[in-house]
């Protein structure tokens, strides 16, 4: 799966996105840099096909016929749009996570699933206050759980503090186990990021 923004853009003198190019396929993790606060979740929206472009297209494998882009590409934290609210407890977000995978949902559930995942100790802890990997960790495995998922777009993960390198090590691991993975951050992530990968050459 090859899906491709070309020159999108989005609002009155492209305000809420200005003019962008990204692609991202099946099988690799790219970074997309998008600054202030609405810009990085109108991009997801837009690179997820939950959002029409004011201007440009997009396309997958090729073609503009992008109708079912929602079902295959999740969209992940988008703040104001799929962010889990900080208050709510782990479970009580996995709980909602497997329901829309159409799996067993319960509390007992997902205190299994996040046991399973050798996070079961931050069941009770609110959402708000588990580390930003745990959080990239448990809404990435959860949302390749629905059904017809073969890619997701992370909006954000810089948002949340901690270093880069660790979410990306996860957007990696993703895309090594085969999905198509595209990260919206700022560009203090990505030069945080490509200082990081300058000194594992370096090493």
């Amino acid at each position: 799966m090859l899906i491709e923004l070309e020159s999108v853009a989005k609002g009155r003198r492209m305000r809420a996105l200005p003019e962008t190019s990204v692609a991202y396929s099946t099988g690799h993790a790219v970074l997309a840099c998008a600054e202030t606060e609405q810009r990085p979740t109108v991009l997801g929206l837009i690179a997820s096909g939950r959002m029409r472009p004011s201007a440009g297209y997009v396309t997958i494998d090729g073609s503009e016929r992008t109708r079912d882009l929602r079902r295959r590409v999740a969209l992940i934290d988008a703040p104001e749009v799929c962010d889990p609210h900080p208050d709510v407890l782990t479970a009580g977000v996995v709980s909602e996570e497997l329901m829309f995978a159409g799996r067993g949902s319960s509390t007992i559930s997902a205190v299994r699933w996040l046991r399973a995942h050798d996070m079961g100790d931050i069941a009770f802890v609110p959402f708000g206050n588990i580390s930003p990997t745990e959080r990239v960790r448990i809404l990435c495995e959860l949302a390749v759980l629905r059904t017809g998922v073969e890619g997701f777009v992370l909006v954000s993960p810089d948002r949340h503090g901690g270093r880069p390198s660790a979410w990306w090590e996860i957007a990696e691991e993703f895309a090594e186990r085969g999905f198509a993975v595209l990260v919206i951050a700022g560009q203090a992530a990505a030069e945080a990021l490509e200082a990081t990968a300058e000194k594992e050459v370096g090493a």
